[in-house]
């Protein structure tokens, strides 16, 4: 794998998660206010077109890579948007998601591995 490859992987990676945290920001903004809202449609854009660069990213990134050499680092995203999450969205962080992400992480690490 190059620098370029594992770059690509990370950006795909970070705009998925991103993709996620602004479409959750967008549900809760809108449950407060209403669809025809500038913020609600700003985040959803926002969330949308993150989702969709993540997208086309893996699409081309599983034109030169295997799936089950790809799918480990896309567990990655579940520990991001935990840790986010609690960061970000200011959501509760409890030992069993924490343990949850520890697991995981190794996982991810023992699949990396093969």
């Amino acid at each position: 794998m190059t620098f370029f490859s594992l770059t690509l992987i990370l950006i795909a990676l970070v705009t998925f998660v991103a993709g996620q945290l602004f479409l959750k920001r967008a549900m809760e903004f809108v449950s407060r206010s209403s669809f025809r809202n500038p913020r609600f449609i700003w985040l959803l854009s926002a969330g949308i077109c993150s989702m969709a660069i993540s997208f086309f990213l893996t699409l081309g990134l599983l034109q030169h890579f295997d799936l089950s050499y790809l799918y480990p680092f896309q567990g990655l995203s579940i520990i991001m948007i935990t840790l986010l999450a609690a960061i970000v969205l200011k959501e509760k962080l409890t030992l069993q998601l924490a343990i949850g992400a520890l697991l995981i992480s190794a996982g991810v690490a023992l699949v990396s591995l093969s």
